[in-house]
């Protein structure tokens, strides 16, 4: 292990231990304590020379599966041995990744193009701007085809290498590829399509036309998971579910009710059981959770911010699980100090009335965040998450 690796001292064996049980618990509905973890992904990764020691940058990691492949066991290699929180942390008995094509996986597949900012995350544009219609005029691609015929290269490379070589003398599992069986809703989408702008103004004063686009998105984003899901094994239903739709933060209740609502049932009429439902959505969405749990039967939230904890646990009571936590701005900038007292603050806002919370930054580990805060925020819920 690197003398720089900040864990290099750790009782990983007794922190695996304690934190599979407090998971244990935190599914079975009785916690005693509140988990703790950090959403990190490749753009928290790649500006640290530690995890990233050949420089790679997003074009390189992007165009070439051997450069993602490897780099994706470099940063898990260096979250498990200086990232501190409640996940199995140490060398693994096997490694675990999963192809990594970030936001732009469904834009792109319906014909939207990829672009890459210096020193940000690849994204697409909307190519549907100017003629809507234009979409519905191309009809569904095949599920394999356009990107998702890169993806499943991709996969297959993985597969290989995975098959016939080892990551420090420790075997490597690549999970099916969320780009093809998951989704970041059917509004969220249509911002990538339309842009942002066309589609709120077309929910407000075009309702029918919007409605035909959100019909073929949604018909698209269903041809696209089921023919994953199937290839891959993946259930259909399954239980668990979840999903994401962040623009609906953009819409009122009563929008999202007509216009949207229906889209999200079909998805998880379809994909889903009745079973653990959840969904994640970043920004001010909070005023749509009672309605997606009682139009859906969601009980799991991903939260961003803003997000008022106590005033979201009375209104959906002591059952629903709730994840989030201090917003990422204030982990990258305030004294460890400044972010105890936010976690003390969380946690006693009444969001731990019946226990079902986890702990983590809201929402997206920001790139330099100092490790001091993190782990100022891990001891803090392990101080003030404690459940009698």
């Amino acid at each position: 292990m690197p003398r720089s690796d900040r864990l290099q001292h750790f009782d990983f064996s007794a922190h695996n231990a304690e934190q599979g049980r407090a998971w244990e618990a935190f599914r079975a509905g009785r916690p005693y304590r509140v988990p703790i973890i950090l959403g990190v992904n490749s753009r928290y990764f790649m500006p640290i020379p530690e995890a990233n020691p050949e420089g790679v940058d997003f074009r390189r990691y992007t165009d070439d599966p051997d450069v993602m492949f490897e780099s994706l066991l470099c940063f898990q290699r260096w979250s498990r041995f200086n990232l501190l929180q409640d996940s199995e942390l140490g060398l693994p008995q096997k490694w675990v990744i999963g192809l990594d094509f970030q936001n732009y996986y469904e834009a792109v597949w319906l014909g939207c193009p990829l672009y890459f900012a210096e020193g940000e995350v690849p994204d697409s544009r909307p190519a549907f701007s100017e003629n809507p219609e234009g979409l519905l005029d191309r009809g569904i691609p095949d599920p394999f085809s356009g990107l998702m015929a890169k993806v499943l290269e991709y996969q297959e490379h993985f597969e290989t290498r995975a098959r016939n070589g080892e990551y420090l003398d420790r075997p490597i599992e690549v999970t099916p590829p969320w780009c093809g069986i998951g989704t970041d809703g059917p509004m969220t989408l249509c911002c990538s399509l339309f842009s942002a702008e066309l589609t709120c103004t077309m929910l407000a004063e075009q309702p029918e036309r919007m409605e035909r686009l959100l019909t073929f998105v949604t018909d698209a984003i269903l041809t696209r998971t089921i023919a994953f899901r199937k290839r891959y094994g993946v259930d259909v239903p399954m239980d668990n579910l979840m999903i994401a739709d962040d623009s609906i933060a953009l819409i009122s209740t009563s929008m999202y009710k007509e216009m949207i609502l229906p889209h999200h049932r079909r998805i998880y009429d379809t994909l889903a059981t009745p079973i653990g439902r959840g969904i994640h959505l970043c920004g001010n969405a909070t005023r749509h959770f009672k309605t997606l749990m009682d139009e859906l039967g969601i009980v799991a939230f991903d939260t961003g911010f803003p997000v008022d904890f106590g005033a979201l646990r009375r209104e959906l009571g002591p059952a629903a699980r709730i994840w989030g936590g201090p917003h990422v701005e204030l982990l990258r900038t305030a004294t460890p100090e400044e972010v105890r007292h936010e976690v003390r603050r969380i946690l006693g806002s009444g969001v731990l009335d019946g226990g079902m919370f986890v702990l983590r930054e809201g929402n997206n580990l920001a790139p330099h965040t100092p490790i001091e805060n993190t782990e100022a925020m891990y001891h803090a819920g392990r101080e003030f998450g404690l459940l009698s």
